[in-house]
């Protein structure tokens, strides 16, 4: 399993009052990345980043699939834009979890353009991602030529993420939904997006910021992929 912990380095992410992403994301990683190592022993975990180091994302992906992964977990937070009205930054919070495929919505685009933004950062992102323009509508058509042979589990896995932080975390759900994120385009398994929150919001950022919140999203994140690995395993045998 690769969990990969968004952002990081001289990319820092989105941020709220005082929180940054790229940290948060590496905490919730770390704690998830324990877990699973405490209580599945069969698993081998793979992090794309342990510490606060910038990664490319096409090096994100390259890592998952060098390494044959069986499914790919990028840990995020989310955030509305700076201009939104405060009032309306404090009616939205709560989790989404996002799989590849075309955003129907200009919301989920707008979380797309923000998190593949940090392919600008990246010297010689031209070459690398062939042209792809993260703020141009036209760039995500290739997206919508891409037949996902892990659209059903990357649904799986999504699906459980979101019941365990509803129902035994106790987070707003806003559910699962689809849009364009080159990470998950280059991953060769499974994979997701989590956003676990909106640092936007002041009572979600104190709650992602604080090291028992970041502990129950990670229990909610290691109860998904445990229910996951038992239901993929029970229909391969």
């Amino acid at each position: 399993m690769v969990i990969d912990a968004g952002h990081g380095g001289k990319d820092s992410g989105t941020s709220g009052s005082v929180a940054r992403e790229k940290d948060i994301a590496l905490k919730i990683a770390l704690e998830l990345g324990k877990t699973i190592n405490k209580y599945l022993k069969d698993v081998k975990v793979i992090y794309t980043r342990d510490d606060d180091t910038f990664v490319p994302l096409e090096k994100r992906a390259q890592i998952a699939n060098k390494n044959g992964a069986d499914l790919f977990i990028s840990i995020h937070c989310n955030s509305l834009p700076k201009d939104t009205p405060d009032r309306k930054k404090q009616s939205i919070y709560g989790t989404e979890t996002y799989i590849m495929g075309m955003h129907t919505s200009e919301a989920n685009f707008d979380v797309a353009k923000r998190e593949n933004a940090v392919i600008l950062m990246e010297d010689g992102n031209k070459e690398t991602y062939e042209g792809f323009d993260p703020n141009s509508p036209e760039s995500y058509i290739l997206f919508s030529l891409y037949q996902s042979a892990y659209l059903e589990n990357s649904l799986r896995i999504a699906d459980k993420i979101e019941h365990q932080f509803k129902d035994r975390v106790k987070r707003k759900s806003r559910g699962v939904r689809q849009a364009g994120f080159w990470v998950l385009y280059r991953t060769s398994m499974p994979s997701v997006l989590v956003e676990t929150g909106y640092l936007s919001n002041k009572n979600e950022e104190k709650y992602l910021n604080d090291a028992y919140g970041q502990t129950l999203i990670a229990s909610g994140l290691f109860r998904a992929f445990r229910d996951y690995k038992n239901e993929i395993e029970s229909t391969i045998n």
